[in-house]
């Protein structure tokens, strides 16, 4: 197929995807035609032979342009799958990654020793929503409240949770600074924790990811160490904070935990293998 396709004609689905091969992964390429033709991905190896509607084509020439210049996927198709749900994303929030399901793992570990208690879960740097609405959907009796500084994403968390049929309070805050005097049963971040000299940053989709989602001062520990100092007061006793982390970061991580005064102080590992999320227990009256 000539690398002039907009003077070719109109290919099949096959022929389509063999012109997408040559210039971007045959996954993404697959994802972006079913994306473009508005069929599944089954219908692509299903029916070869079909031609692409002239639109459909033009829309998919777009998106593999924009895909091998390095735009993320997500951000092409506009949705992330997430702990098996599709959710709506843009470049105003971070794409769910399968690290953070980890983070909704241990929370829903901890919400499950609680069992038949009421339960208060706080979000924070909520971005897509993805962790609280999935932890509202999963305990659907728990009273969630998610906040963000950043009005854009919340507005994309609102409408997630809307389409998902989820309940979930939205507040737009830096951290704690709108919650007055609330008080959670289990508080649960995923906060920007990358250094600003990280190498990373320059490499793969967080090139196009919003910069304030993801970096830090400090070695990237500075929102991590604000949250850890103020949640103490924000946590009813006997309440969790948990927080996703950098895998080299699991040992500052508790340190700072264990400063703060929080009891059972842990790590729990990614599917890989790496340290990606630290917590600890707020003591009891008794204790």
């Amino acid at each position: 197929m000539a690398d002039a396709a907009h003077d070719i004609a109109l290919p099949t689905l096959g022929e389509a995807l063999a012109w997408a091969r040559q210039r971007i992964d045959p996954l993404d390429a697959r994802i972006l035609l079913a994306h473009a033709a508005r069929v599944r991905t089954a219908t692509l190896l299903a029916y070869p032979e079909r031609t692409l509607p002239e639109e459909a084509w033009r829309r998919f020439r777009d998106l593999v342009t924009r895909r091998a210049a390095g735009e993320p996927v997500a951000y092409l198709t506009g949705e992330r799958e997430f702990y098996g749900r599709t959710f709506h994303v843009s470049p105003a929030v971070l794409i769910p990654r399968p690290d953070t399901e980890t983070l909704v793992d241990v929370a829903l570990a901890v919400a499950d020793q609680r069992a038949g208690a009421a339960l208060r879960i706080l979000d924070l740097g909520t971005g897509s929503g993805c962790i609280a609405i999935t932890l509202a959907l999963e305990l659907p009796h728990a009273e969630v409240v998610a906040v963000d500084r950043s009005r854009a994403a919340l507005l994309i968390a609102l409408h997630n949770a809307q389409r998902l049929g989820a309940s979930v309070s939205f507040v737009e805050s830096d951290w704690f600074s709108r919650l007055g005097d609330e008080h959670f049963d289990l508080i649960v971040a995923n906060p920007p924790y990358l250094a600003e000299d990280d190498p990373h940053l320059n490499e793969g989709d967080l090139r196009f990811e919003p910069r304030q989602a993801l970096v830090e001062q400090h070695e990237g520990l500075a929102a991590i160490a604000r949250i850890v100092a103020e949640a103490p007061r924000y946590l009813a006793p006997g309440g969790w904070l948990l927080c996703e982390h950098g895998y080299t970061q699991g040992h500052a991580v508790r340190g700072r935990l264990l400063d703060a005064g929080l009891l059972h102080v842990q790590t729990w590992r990614d599917l890989a293998g790496h340290e990606r999320v630290s917590g600890g227990r707020k003591r009891c009256p008794n204790e």
